[in-house]
């Protein structure tokens, strides 16, 4: 696991508009969504990144390239970085959910980060892929990478890397647009 990353989620896309969970669907980058990835590598282009490990899903590749292209880094794909399976659920917004899976939202509440959605995954096996994404990026970067990932694995990167517990983990938020510096456990904005 590298000591020092740097942590950002991909661009805002349609479906984040319309409240869907994309899961390991897709749903292309709206005109902000690729905005705010152009800011990302304003920002971090100080920083010396040589390489970007991405999801493989589009909205972070495509993220991942508008960075990419601006630093001169190159952009290596970690399969293990693919956003929290919603299974069943994927594509679904919440309303679509409730009627769906009348009871899932309870049961989700009662376990969240043991919960699996249907057909998909947990946070509990998203943290464990999560770990194994962090190594494989340590492995393929040289320096200090730039990781484009998700929302939901995204609270499980973090938490690998600052050591939290799985209830802190839960309430942590990543909103498009906004990078986190990891370094050795200590996590602060740019």
């Amino acid at each position: 696991m590298p000591d020092r990353v740097y942590l950002v989620r991909h661009g805002q896309t349609i479906w984040n508009l319309e409240h869907r969970l994309q899961g390991q669907l897709d749903s292309p980058l709206t005109d902000d969504g690729v905005r705010q990835a152009a800011s990302t590598a304003l920002r971090v282009s100080a920083v010396g990144i040589t390489t970007i490990c991405s999801s493989p899903l589009g909205r972070a590749v495509h993220t991942a390239g508008i960075i990419a292209e601006v630093l001169g880094a190159r952009v290596v794909e970690i399969d293990e970085l693919a956003e929290l399976h919603h299974g069943e659920m994927a594509g679904m917004t919440w309303d679509e959910i409730d009627l769906a899976f009348p009871t899932a939202r309870e049961e989700r509440a009662e376990n969240r980060y043991g919960w699996a959605f249907p057909g998909g995954e947990s946070y509990a096996q998203v943290r464990a892929r999560a770990r194994r994404a962090l190594s494989a990026c340590g492995w393929a970067a040289e320096g200090a990478p730039l990781i484009v990932s998700h929302e939901m694995i995204g609270r499980m990167l973090r938490a690998e890397l600052r050591g939290l517990d799985s209830s802190t983990a839960l309430g942590l938020r990543h909103p498009p647009g906004v990078v986190f510096e990891i370094d050795r456990g200590a996590e602060r904005m740019l």
